[in-house]
């Protein structure tokens, strides 16, 4: 049975969803400025609050914390609208090939899309939970402050925040507003993972046709290698859309991330009791576990697709007549520059350059704790 609608693709739903009734993508309304507006003015009160403050360091560190986090959200909610029609055509596009492996007479073929499917699934809810924890930790963080603190600081001028009544109207207003940030920053997360995840099963399908062209006549394996040739032009299409779009937020996240990592482990070091360390950890675990996800499977696409190579080398090549053997070659010569998710359309994204994030992090911070000592 045909899928109707992008909305019902099993790997894209549950977060294309949560997107439409924000109107960010497939739909137009009031509540994408419902969600916007508040939280433009909130991330602009918050860097006016880290310019005028006079608080203690650990208050500061993680107001800064907060308010990078939910500029990192804005710029995605804000992209998505300013992009959405390239979005829905891309995953368009990913309906009609979702569609072909439905409807394939391949078991193999159908088994691996139900697994990209499921995992895709599991991811969508574990990023999910892991934001719903980040809210509460976030508003939790006042329960175990020493003195009177909000859960994100906001600059309000000619008014005291944490004089009463205004400290408990602030406090409140936060309550509400902070889950609008989750579904701005974590469907999104999601959408591209899924993605990725659909760009890695396209590299499966390409490793298992050739694979199967052992015992094959020449005639069908020249026209399944031809078949291939245009299944990897999809493929490559399809990454250079998913760099043309997320590229530069990747860039900003790239350099965010380690300030941000570098920031709490410096706030681990200073804060006074264990509550807040406990909260602490939760928003380090948020931030480590979404660039982990993004990072891991970017490095998985980059593998799959230098393995399609191998398996175009693997399927006795030798054994078919000229012609084929020299389109073959052909397309075993383009599948050696493995698809990367690119970073700043420089830098391919893999866990390799994470580790190299990671090391850099950790000396920053390192320096930053021999300083303060």
């Amino acid at each position: 049975m045909k899928i109707r609608s992008i909305e019902d693709v099993p790997l894209l739903s549950t977060n294309l969803r949560i997107m439409k009734f924000w109107s960010f993508l497939l739909d137009h309304n009031w509540r994408r400025y419902f969600a916007l507006i508040p939280y433009i003015f909130i991330n602009t009160t918050q860097f006016l609050d880290i310019y005028f403050s006079t608080e203690p360091i650990d208050v500061i560190v993680r107001n800064a914390y907060v308010a990078v986090l939910f500029f990192d959200a804005i710029v995605r909610a804000v992209l998505l609208c300013f992009n959405r029609f390239e979005y829905e055509e891309f995953m368009e596009k990913i309906q009609v090939l979702y569609d072909d492996l439905v409807d394939s007479e391949d078991a193999i073929l159908r088994k691996m899309l139900r697994e990209c499917t499921v995992a895709c699934r599991f991811i969508s809810k574990v990023n999910l939970i892991m934001g719903c924890s980040s809210s509460v930790a976030f508003n939790m963080y006042p329960l175990f402050a020493t003195t009177r603190v909000l859960p994100f600081g906001i600059y309000v001028p000619g008014i005291d925040k944490y004089e009463t009544p205004f400290y408990q109207i602030c406090f409140l207003f936060q309550l509400i507003i902070t889950p609008a940030g989750c579904c701005m920053y974590l469907p999104f997360t999601n959408l591209i993972v899924s993605f990725i995840l659909f760009c890695i099963l396209m590299c499966k399908v390409l490793q298992h046709k050739l694979r199967n062209l052992k015992d094959v006549s020449h005639e069908k394996a020249r026209e399944v290698i031809v078949w291939c040739i245009e299944y990897q032009l999809k493929l490559i299409n399809f990454v250079d859309t998913i760099n043309d779009l997320t590229t530069y937020i990747f860039l900003f996240e790239f350099m965010a991330f380690g300030v941000m990592l570098c920031a709490m482990l410096f706030l681990l070091v200073i804060v006074e009791t264990v509550g807040q360390i406990v909260v602490i950890c939760s928003y380090i675990f948020l931030i480590f576990g979404q660039s982990v996800i993004m990072y891991y499977f970017a490095n998985e696409l980059y593998d799959e697709s230098l393995k399609v190579a191998i398996a175009a080398y693997e399927s006795n090549w030798f054994d078919f007549d000229v012609s084929t053997q020299k389109t073959i070659k052909l397309f075993i010569l383009r599948a050696q520059k493995p698809c990367a998710i690119l970073v700043g359309k420089v830098y391919p994204m893999n866990l390799e350059m994470f580790q190299s994030l990671l090391n850099a992090t950790y000396s920053y911070f390192t320096l930053l704790k021999r300083l303060y000592g």
